[in-house]
């Protein structure tokens, strides 16, 4: 099953549509085999397996409360139940490997080539994956996301479409020449909202980091909420110590090399 789910997912994000304003983006529809969604949702970590992002220092000290994250580490899955720790090991053996990680860079292609034409011996990439589960108040404002992104994905993970305003928004500032290398998130009242990324079952918004990747989550007034995502960070390691480089995956960097051989 792995072998076919990680070509479908592979599939369907090689061939979706790219759109470029306000920065490269593109949103998948029924990026899982719909057989491996259904175990996703029945498989999906319960609240007591979470914990608040804040305790995990990815975040300032009582940032975001509403955010309650599973990182899927070995660790982190080993203290899963039983019947959900067999099903997200090896989930999770397909989702981080090489391959995924090579087809979500060879479809934003160009703009990798762009960004790293020059020291790509000193890069290296890895991702980062996380189980999310945001509740009711859940916002944040717009942002470009760290400087150490290059691809940002949410698999939005509802049991229906009735929410689907709850989805990630595209902004683009008001002042058009303003632009962020990464970090700080800013009042929603100096931005213009392009357009929300549906929160639909089984389906992926995508994103390729720039200084105007700005994106944010309007706060949620809906009662109840439990808003379920997988997000799937794709990080660049530079001149990083060498027990870094030796976590970073060196797939990427292999990839980008073989392109930029080609495009020369």
């Amino acid at each position: 099953m792995s072998s076919v789910a990680e070509q479908h997912v592979i599939y369907q994000i090689a061939n979706a549509p790219l759109r470029e304003h306000p920065y490269p983006h593109t949103y998948v529809e029924s990026v899982f085999p719909e057989d491996l969604y259904a175990e996703m949702r029945r498989y999906w970590p319960d609240s007591s397996s979470l914990v608040s992002l804040a305790s995990t220092g990815r975040v300032s000290k009582g940032a975001y409360p509403e955010r309650f994250i599973l990182p899927m580490t070995e660790e982190a899955i080993g203290s899963l139940p039983p019947d959900r720790r067999r099903f997200w090991t090896d989930f999770s053996e397909w989702f981080l490997g090489p391959r995924l990680l090579d087809a979500v860079m060879r479809r934003f292609e160009q703009h990798v080539i762009n960004r790293f034409r020059e020291g790509l011996d000193d890069v290296r990439f890895g991702v980062d994956a996380l189980v999310v589960r945001d509740l009711t108040n859940y916002s944040i404002g717009p942002h470009t996301d760290a400087p150490h992104r290059l691809l940002s994905l949410l698999f939005y993970c509802p049991d229906n479409g009735s929410r689907s305003h709850l989805g990630t928004s595209l902004y683009v500032p008001n002042n058009p020449d303003f632009r962020c290398e990464g970090g700080p998130h800013y009042p929603f009242a100096g931005f213009t909202r392009v357009k929300t990324m549906e929160y639909r079952p089984n389906t992926l918004f995508a994103f390729f980091k720039t200084d105007r990747s700005f994106h944010g989550v309007a706060p949620i007034a809906d009662a109840s909420v439990q808003r379920d995502v997988l997000l799937y960070d794709i990080r660049v390691f530079t001149a990083a110590p060498q027990a870094d480089k030796e976590k970073a995956s060196s797939a990427g960097s292999g990839m980008l090399k073989k392109i930029l051989r080609l495009n020369r």
